[in-house]
């Protein structure tokens, strides 16, 4: 089995990770120009590095990490996602079946907000397609939010994934302007207009969708935590966008269609996939 991984700057994560899959026969990570000891650490684990700088989204960043796999199966990670022993033996009697019973299996992913995993607000459940037959599916091209697009049937497996994207508060500001930065650069290129009075209701219904709808206020404090701070990461991407649109500048490049590169891809709270 191949397992893939797209990488920037992920030394606290990729060892963790990695250490996470001895079941695979081929590790390989593309990295966008990492500074830090991530590439060190991939070949530590006797991972093909590739080196990918010009970045044009996520999707196309794991669509050339895809089509370096030469085993039959292909298991997609982010670097700060973990394969719990119990996933490792639903996988393992899989990709081991003479006879499989589908070609895409997808799992629950826990996620972890700042030393908490959330099991409402949204995240929970958070089914994930990761892992498939290679030549049955592939990445779609979104430069944010990419996902599995299979052939065929796709099949569950029972234990989680768990996923460490949060750690600590710092991390969630600085993903908050990153990824609301990608968002407006997405909201561009579909041609969507914005107003000060618009990214103040998308940022009220973001909360008031994740705290209560989705019933948030049952994972405590961080639950209002999550909520709120997924709220202000949707002010600010409408925000950037208006102010883009009228000329003032909130950001690099929006319209170039580029965003800095990273290995997670959830906006701040809003989106797990």
């Amino acid at each position: 089995m191949s397992v893939i991984v797209i990488t920037h700057n992920e030394e606290a994560n990729l060892p963790h990770c990695l250490a996470s899959v001895p079941f695979a026969r081929e590790l390989i990570v593309v990295d966008s120009g990492s500074t830090d000891r991530t590439l060190e650490i991939a070949r530590h684990f006797g991972a093909h590095v590739e080196h990918a700088r010009d970045w044009r989204g996520y999707g196309l960043q794991k669509t050339r990490a895809l089509a370096l796999a030469r085993e039959n199966w292909v298991l997609s990670l982010d670097a700060d996602e973990r394969v719990t022993p119990e996933l490792q033996a639903e996988i393992l009697r899989v990709v081991t079946a003479s006879r499989p019973a589908a070609d895409a299996w997808d799992m629950p992913r826990r996620s972890s907000f700042c030393g908490q995993f959330m099991n409402h607000s949204g995240w929970s459940p958070d089914r994930v397609l990761r892992l498939f037959r290679r030549g049955t599916a592939r990445f779609s091209d979104d430069v944010l939010h990419e996902r599995v697009i299979p052939d065929g049937w796709v099949r569950h497996f029972e234990h989680p994934l768990l996923h460490y994207s949060y750690p600590d508060l710092e991390t969630v500001l600085e993903k908050m302007n990153r990824y609301s930065t990608a968002g407006a650069v997405r909201l561009a290129s579909e041609g969507r207009s914005a107003s000060l009075a618009s990214a103040m209701l998308h940022a009220a219904w973001t909360f008031v969708r994740m705290y209560i709808v989705r019933r948030g206020f049952l994972d405590g404090k961080l639950g209002f935590v999550l909520a709120l701070s997924s709220a202000e990461g949707t002010f600010y991407r409408y925000l950037k966008l208006w102010l883009d649109l009228r000329g003032i500048r909130a950001m690099p490049a929006v319209t170039s269609g580029r965003t800095p590169a990273s290995n997670s891809t959830e906006e701040c709270g809003t989106k797990q996939r």
